[in-house]
């Protein structure tokens, strides 16, 4: 992205710039509520006793069949682009949807669903806190109050009440679990014009989906199936219509939404917007498995939605990376680069 020029006004903006909502909250939000489907699909799948490696392996694999013959379309006459970002592709299938799942299961296997969760999603504490060691210059004031608005938000969504059991090798699990989705927003928010999102996403979900295998034929991740019907609502369906739910909605459009997203905002902005997919899970939850959400889990929402405003306030007042970097004296830093891929305001 050009550095935008010190002198020119922030007015002065060509015609059909994008507005708040365009620039890409709207798609991040959008992710987040289709991501949010992944707990009440995958949760009918889990009653009737699916292993939860079954439905995320089945999940990651049906997925990247589904977006292989679209990604080859958008390949079509440029198959290079595979060679030239195979390590990107790898990496995002390996780290940000491969190893964060598993990591996470495996914090979940010795904590509770909440504490596991909230865990893994420190991972925006760690892109601010990545970004200033990288920087050397500290979050500006809005970035960090948005910061601890959103996780104190999180905590109530998740209403942690009551005795918790800590386990200290389930707490290691689920700190890599949120470095894994840290260095996913990272991944994903890289300014790569050659590479399709569609692209990115299907080929991050197979190679997913292969590492998810080679762990179940090692014995790492149990497998267990079931073709008992699933319940939904008011509804009792065949398994394979929450299987496709989970599969279509929660995956497929998920993440070709989260890609575009991320690269629109930048990993920083992506990731505190990411934080309402829990929210939007309690509201599914509500609407498809009956459990209602409590006031102080509303209060929560509220608090995250706040703390994804301050931070998006924050980066539409900061100036450009390499002009705010000529100032300090010190160069532009690559991750701020990919922190700041949308259009200057």
């Amino acid at each position: 992205m050009p550095a935008a020029n010190n002198h020119t006004p922030t007015a002065e903006l060509p015609a059909g710039r994008p507005g708040f909502l365009a620039s890409g909250i709207g798609t991040a939000l959008f992710s987040s509520a289709v991501f949010g489907l992944s707990g009440s699909f995958a949760k009918s799948l889990l009653e009737t006793g699916w292993s939860p490696g079954a439905a995320v392996t089945a999940r990651l694999t049906g997925a990247a069949l589904i977006l292989a013959l679209p990604a080859a379309w958008a390949l079509r006459g440029r198959w290079h682009q595979l060679r030239d970002n195979w390590l990107t592709i790898m990496l995002f299938g390996l780290i940000g949807v491969a190893a964060c799942q598993l990591f996470y299961f495996n914090a979940v296997a010795r904590l509770s669903v909440g504490v596991a969760l909230l865990l893994e999603y420190l991972a925006p504490v760690i892109i601010v806190l990545w970004l200033w060691a990288a920087s050397r210059r500290r979050p500006r004031l809005l970035t960090s109050g948005g910061t601890l608005l959103s996780l104190a938000g999180l905590v109530l969504v998740l209403d942690l009440t009551g005795a918790v059991k800590v386990d200290l090798v389930g707490v290691l699990w689920g700190m890599a679990a949120a470095v894994c989705l840290a260095i996913y927003f990272f991944i994903t928010a890289r300014e790569n014009d050659t590479l399709p999102p569609i692209v990115l996403a299907s080929g991050g979900l197979l190679t997913g989906a292969a590492v998810m295998w080679l762990a179940a034929a090692t014995g790492l991740l149990p497998m267990a199936f079931s073709t008992a019907d699933t319940t939904l609502g008011p509804w009792t369906t065949p398994w394979w219509v929450s299987l496709a739910g989970l599969v279509v909605l929660a995956t497929v459009l998920a993440y070709t939404s989260g890609i575009m997203a991320a690269r629109a905002l930048g990993s920083k902005v992506a990731s505190f917007v990411s934080l309402t997919e829990v929210l939007f899970a309690v509201l599914w939850a509500w609407l498809l498995l009956g459990e209602l959400p409590g006031a102080i889990q509303l209060l929560g929402g509220v608090l995250i939605v706040g703390g994804v405003i301050l931070v998006r306030v924050d980066e539409l007042r900061a100036p450009a990376p390499a002009a705010a970097g000529e100032r300090a004296g010190v160069p532009a830093s690559p991750l701020e680069h990919a922190n700041d891929v949308e259009p200057v305001p």
